[in-house]
């Protein structure tokens, strides 16, 4: 076994065992924090199976929607699902939204919103190595090119997760 099956095997465990149980029962500010970025759980409807999947991926806010990116290739399942059938439930770390996606096509909206994002990443903020609070336009614009930036739009609010935990 390699390093990267290794690695996907470790984060497909801690995603289906531990972050996706924690948003589904109100827990999510538990899993999303400054140290691991600002993380919300995608619900997307299997665009082969019909089946619900959901993916844990970074976020951002930003004019009343909320930014996420693929990385740096087109063949995440999550991404292929929502671009097949945009509409879904967002879990945020305070609250479930049911939103509609659709692909960012302007590339300096792309390149804002993946600063956003990664500068709500934590430690993960720096992966494309360079500094996202201090990068410029120019250089980000160019190193955004070709990642997948999706925005979703909130249709409405679901039921509280401080109403649907049963805790106080």
């Amino acid at each position: 076994m390699d390093e990267k099956y290794l690695s996907r095997a470790f984060f497909k465990f801690l995603n289906r065992y531990i972050v996706v149980p924690a948003f589904k029962r109100g827990l999510g500010k538990l899993i999303s924090n400054p140290l691991t970025g600002r993380i919300m759980v995608l619900e997307t409807i299997g665009r082969k199976t019909g089946k619900i999947r959901y993916t844990p991926v970074n976020y951002a806010l930003m004019d009343e929607s909320i930014y996420c990116y693929q990385g740096r290739h087109l063949k995440g399942k999550w991404y292929l699902n929502i671009l097949a059938n945009p509409q879904g439930e967002l879990l945020l770390p305070s609250r479930h939204l049911i939103g509609h996606a659709e692909e960012v096509s302007d590339p300096k909206e792309a390149a804002h919103a993946i600063r956003q994002i990664l500068k709500a990443n934590g430690f993960g903020g720096f992966i494309y190595g360079f500094n996202p609070f201090t990068v410029t336009d120019d250089v980000l614009q160019e190193k955004a090119e070709g990642i997948p930036v999706i925005r979703i739009k909130p249709i409405h609010s679901a039921v509280t997760v401080s109403l649907r935990a049963s805790t106080g």
